[in-house]
């Protein structure tokens, strides 16, 4: 009886963990032709080294990896390194994880599978997170001045406003530029695309080759099959 009681409490906290992002609004669509552009990962790898990696880890990539993307190991020493770090480390955080919390209130999560583990209802993880970056607004109510359309009473502060500018949220629920940032609202959601492609990507960076190999299985098996069938014509001609 134990066993069963553990057992249900267990499957029940996995449900509620599933259905933790079925809440707020829609989530737009991530743009996927962003995950076939290598200028789009290389530019979110930027954005992600200059903007996330300073609170969020992402200790299962290794920069070296990079290069399955195109960036030689010169380039991401001189653009993506940064306090002595190494290409073949890991992309881990100097911060203290108890500072972080008494700063954010939680310790900022690691990076590294966000985008398969965001998923829901409404979509893929990459729609949760295209969705989420975009819909931080001004809310003098919290601690650091910033809340999330998607993410009700987020601790994490808008690390991008100065690209976005600062939204004000209405009393219809919709977002509109109080203050235009460095960006027009179309290179920002570009840009997004472009981090959350990169966030996609740092997942599986195996994805693409795994889908090249798939489809040269596919298309093996299917001259297998064809070969097979004549074959077996052959073997059954005379056979009446």
């Amino acid at each position: 009886m134990k066993k069963l009681i553990a057992g249900l409490a267990a499957a029940l906290c996995l449900v509620s963990g599933a259905t933790a992002n079925t809440g707020g609004p829609a989530w737009d669509k991530f743009p996927t032709e962003k995950l076939q552009s290598t200028a789009s990962l290389q530019n979110g790898a930027k954005l992600f080294v200059n903007y996330c990696l300073n609170c969020h880890a992402a200790a299962f990539m290794r920069y070296n990896r990079l290069t399955d993307i195109g960036l030689t190991e010169e380039q991401i020493r001189t653009n993506l390194l940064f306090a002595g770090d190494k290409v073949g480390d890991l992309m881990k955080v100097s911060m203290d994880p108890r500072q972080a919390k008494d700063w954010f209130g939680a310790t900022p999560p690691d990076l590294t599978l966000v985008a398969r583990s965001r998923a829901g209802s409404q979509g893929t993880g990459a729609d949760y997170l295209y969705t989420y970056l975009r819909g931080f607004y001004r809310d003098e109510t919290r601690p650091t001045g910033w809340n999330n359309t998607v993410f009700a009473n987020v601790g994490m502060p808008h690390v991008l406003w100065e690209l976005q500018g600062e939204q004000v949220l209405g009393a219809d629920h919709a977002l509109t530029l109080a203050k235009p940032g460095t960006m027009d609202a179309k290179a920002y959601d570009s840009a997004i695309g472009d981090l959350v492609a990169y966030l996609q990507w740092m997942g599986e960076p195996v994805q693409f080759q795994r889908t090249k190999l798939g489809m040269a299985v596919l298309a093996f098996l299917l001259v297998l099959t064809f070969f097979a069938y004549r074959l077996n014509a052959a073997f059954w001609k005379d056979v009446k």
